[in-house]
């Protein structure tokens, strides 16, 4: 075997063991998530305990995402051709903004739940929901 062979081999083991950590912390995030989701909503029915919950899972979200993007820049790093390095540029741009607009809620969630108990677990005076996604979630910058 030559040593181009190895190098190519040896990146799709290491690509492969990345993209499968990053999505079993995904699924590990979502079914802890879920589980706990399920636990405290029939213990509280209270909306306010779903926020910590909440956070939980952008974390597991993003941390995964991190580990998508390193594989796919591993992929791409061995001898690239263009039409890779246009669809790494696009999965990174799409891979970026998604983490972006996750801890720009996860930072806002983590001030709704520091004020809840800077208040002695009172709910704010204005409990809305705030929209998630990409689709005009977030606060502003």
């Amino acid at each position: 075997m030559r040593v181009d062979e190895l190098l190519r081999h040896g990146d799709t083991v290491v690509v492969g063991v990345v993209e499968t950590f990053g999505a079993t912390v995904i699924v590990v995030g979502a079914l802890w998530a879920a589980l706990r989701f399920v636990v405290e909503g029939l213990r509280h029915r209270s909306a306010a305990v779903f926020t910590p919950i909440r956070l939980s899972l952008g974390r597991f979200l993003t941390l995964g995402l991190e580990f998508q993007l390193a594989a796919d820049i591993l992929r791409t790093a061995v001898s690239p051709t263009f039409a890779q390095l246009g669809q790494l540029a696009a999965i990174a741009a799409i891979r970026t903004a998604l983490n972006v607009v996750l801890r720009r809620e996860i930072a806002q969630e983590q001030r709704q739940v520091t004020a809840d108990a800077g208040s002695g677990g009172r709910p704010h005076p204005d409990p809305q929901p705030t929209p998630t996604g990409a689709a005009g979630g977030g606060s502003p910058g």
